[in-house]
């Protein structure tokens, strides 16, 4: 199976996130009732009620705009199950109903913000109140403690509706990639795709992979980062993942294959190699030769143990390839959307390693040979 060279002589190829707003909006100085009796108390009520009639006119004009603009986008779970006579919608026209959704719940998020911020400015006004009387009073103490107490909750609650619009942006984006499947698979012959257009559409899929955001406490799933699949995960059809296969050469290497399916009698996967550049090559292989690829970006910022670290062995799919080869991580990323900087073992080099290259955590995973000595 010839395949992309990397383009070093020795190079090694054998290794390897419900609205709940309604509820919610008119709550915007919970605390604020009770803790500010005196002084602005009437001030802090006013802004209450313009906060809650501002998102009661929010809700309304978007509803008449949904009505009146898009007609067809449904948000009722109810129609995703079929529009007439219970019959199922299309891969595409859930993805517009779901949009419609999407709608609203970024809407959700920025009326939780704008009501987070109106505790975080009572904080810093009752911080600049202590600082002129130059003592922290018994008044201003429970005060200040109420007020953090509110503006973690609104926190939380913003937290939870941004999870719920990450998990449907993660839906749509699984049902735009069926629906394109299954224009292509509408039994017209397989279009060869240019290796520009490859390329493109591999490092949209690992820009576009979803950001793990953990709740307080709480550790990153199996497939988020470097965090390992299940012993017993199995993955689905569809999915992308790194397969060790035997090439028409019968050398062996680790590609970027998509799962057609997993035989549970025989423990064998059939895999087809993603590069059409070269057709359709499918490969029946055991589990142990496919690794699943993340499915959640980790963000290394509140969950670094969920990536490489600094000198870890790794296999990276190697840049403009879809083939993966065995590496050093020289950096890991720093924030959530950057890539890693990886050493590709290379022979050609002094060192034996490349100069450092970029690589997305979506094609980051584990190392499953050990390093030749």
């Amino acid at each position: 199976m010839p395949r992309v060279s990397k383009g070093k002589g020795g190079a090694s190829n054998s290794g390897d996130n419900s609205s709940k707003t309604d509820s919610k909006a008119g709550e915007s100085s919970r605390t604020e009732a009770k803790s500010e009796s005196k002084g602005d108390s009437k001030g802090e009520a006013d802004k209450t009620e313009h906060t809650k009639s501002g998102s009661a006119d929010v809700k309304a004009e978007s509803s008449s705009k949904g009505s009146s603009q898009s007609p067809s986008v449904s948000t009722s779970s109810d129609e995703l199950r079929g529009a007439v006579g219970g019959a199922p919608l299309s891969s595409e026209e859930k993805v517009q109903s779901l949009l419609g959704e999407l709608f609203y719940n970024i809407k959700d998020i920025q009326v939780e913000r704008d009501r987070a911020e109106h505790n975080l400015t009572n904080i810093r006004k009752t911080h600049e109140k202590v600082k002129e009387e130059g003592k922290v009073t018994p008044y201003y103490r429970q005060k200040l403690k109420n007020l953090y107490s509110a503006a973690t909750k609104d926190a939380e609650e913003e937290a939870e509706v941004i999870r719920a619009t990450l998990d449907k942006i993660k839906e749509i984006k699984r049902l735009y990639e069926k629906s394109t499947k299954q224009k292509n698979d509408s039994g017209r012959p397989k279009q060869i795709m240019r290796r520009g257009v490859l390329m493109s559409q591999l490092q949209q899929n690992a820009t576009t992979l979803p950001l793990w955001v953990s709740k307080p406490g709480e550790s990153p799933p199996p497939l988020c980062g470097a965090v390992s699949a299940d012993n017993n995960y199995i993955s689905q059809a569809e999915d992308k993942v790194a397969a060790r296969v035997k090439g028409q050469d019968g050398e062996e290497n680790w590609i970027l294959a998509e799962v057609v399916n997993f035989n549970a009698h025989t423990g064998k996967y059939e895999v087809d190699d993603v590069d059409a550049e070269e057709g359709k090559e499918r490969h029946s292989i055991s589990r142990r030769r496919v690794v699943p690829l993340p499915i959640w970006k980790a963000n290394p910022e509140t969950d670094p143990g969920a990536l490489f670290p600094k000198k870890a062995l790794v296999l990276a799919l190697y840049p403009q390839t879809t083939c993966f080869y065995r590496a050093l991580v020289d950096e890991p990323p720093k924030k959530p959307q950057d890539d890693y900087s990886v050493l590709f073992e290379d022979t050609s080099y002094p060192t034996g390693y490349s100069p450092p290259l970029m690589v997305p955590q979506r094609y980051v995973i584990v190392c499953k040979e050990d390093k030749k000595k």
